[in-house]
């Protein structure tokens, strides 16, 4: 019953009131062709000169899912489409290459058949990409073989950093030459703490070289960096290093995702983007656990970069538990009913 609004929805991209909505089965992408950041030299006017007023800040955050309200079909094909820019993460200390195989049959099918069908979808979407440690990356290569999904792994002694440079930069090789194709570095936080700009930019720019072909994130714990003006600062010099994109948080923090710190961030990204022309992606992570949560995100990207921030080219959120709710809205949605949530488990 569900299936021809979806349709409708994929041939006009049409929401309600004229506004345009994701491609409810957007096609896969091919990763080696996506553009990179470059890079640029260090320019510390660009990082300095910026003040952040953290009242108008949270008041932006606020009125963001206030001001725009998905519904019904739309919802199920932005949920669809949060579906394809979830890097689905296992950073457990007990992972096996067992729940590693799982996970990433996931991935591959994150809905069940039925669900496919009866949205009317050709194809069934896939994630993002697979999280895992450096340990996993073999496995879960393996596992995701012929999917086009890529391997994520985080390195550079996630989830502190707090190692020496040279082992950090041998971590990232060694991830990249078990088949990771994007890596999730972290940054030392007493580079930001402490205002050594150009420490950050030379430790960001090492572990750009040693990613090779393979996409740089840089995660910069914002819970850690104490200000939102920090915030800013740390994103302009890690995308001034080569990020191809910029993370909040390693999900270890106290304070991870939040949506004030990510509108700081994505603003960044559009000073960035206004100065040199390059595009840089962003991926909050941490915390976001709810089909809800990841709508206010995507409204985010929308209302802030627009639409090309709505593909995972430039949007990746970092979870576990959310591809569980968003199934079960999806259900409800198709049914008019939710189910138990061992109905959708991830691994």
């Amino acid at each position: 019953m569900a299936s021809d609004p979806v349709v409708r929805l994929r041939s006009t991209g049409r929401e309600a009131g004229g506004r345009q909505a994701p491609n409810a089965a957007p096609a896969d992408r091919d990763h080696s062709n996506i553009q990179r950041n470059e890079g640029t030299p260090l320019n510390v006017d660009w990082v300095e000169a910026v003040r952040v007023n953290r009242s108008a800040v949270e008041r932006r955050a606020a009125t963001l899912t206030t001001r725009r309200s998905v519904k019904k079909e739309w919802q199920a094909a932005w949920l669809i489409k949060a579906i394809t820019c979830i890097d689905l993460t296992t950073l457990a200390g007990d992972d096996t290459p067992d729940r590693v195989a799982r996970l990433c049959a996931k991935a591959r099918n994150p809905l069940r058949q039925d669900l496919v069908e009866a949205l009317g979808l050709d194809h069934m979407p896939t994630t993002g990409a697979v999280c895992v440690y450096p340990t996993m990356v073999g496995h879960a290569a393996k596992a995701l073989e012929g999917s086009g999904i890529p391997v994520a792994s985080v390195a550079t002694g996630f989830p502190a950093g707090l190692m020496p440079l040279p082992l950090r930069l041998e971590e990232i090789r060694y991830a990249v030459g078990e088949g990771a194709r994007e890596i999730d570095i972290v940054v030392t936080r007493a580079h930001v703490l402490d205002q050594d700009w150009p420490a950050l930019y030379d430790e960001i720019a090492a572990m750009r070289e040693a990613c090779g072909a393979a996409h740089l994130k840089a995660i910069l714990a914002t819970g850690d960096l104490k200000t939102l003006r920090n915030v800013h600062r740390a994103s302009m010099v890690a995308m001034q290093a080569g990020a191809d994109f910029i993370k909040t948080s390693t999900g270890k923090e106290d304070v991870n995702a939040t949506l004030p710190v990510s509108l700081v961030m994505v603003r960044a990204i559009r000073d960035y983007l206004e100065r040199t022309g390059s595009k840089v992606g962003f991926k909050p992570a941490g915390g976001l656990k709810t089909a809800k949560d990841a709508l206010a995100w995507q409204i985010l990207m929308k209302e802030e970069l627009g639409n090309d921030w709505l593909q995972p080219d430039l949007f990746r959120i970092g979870a576990s538990s959310l591809l569980g709710d968003i199934e079960r809205q999806i259900e409800h949605f198709v049914t008019g009913r939710y189910s138990a949530a061992n109905r959708h488990a991830m691994a």
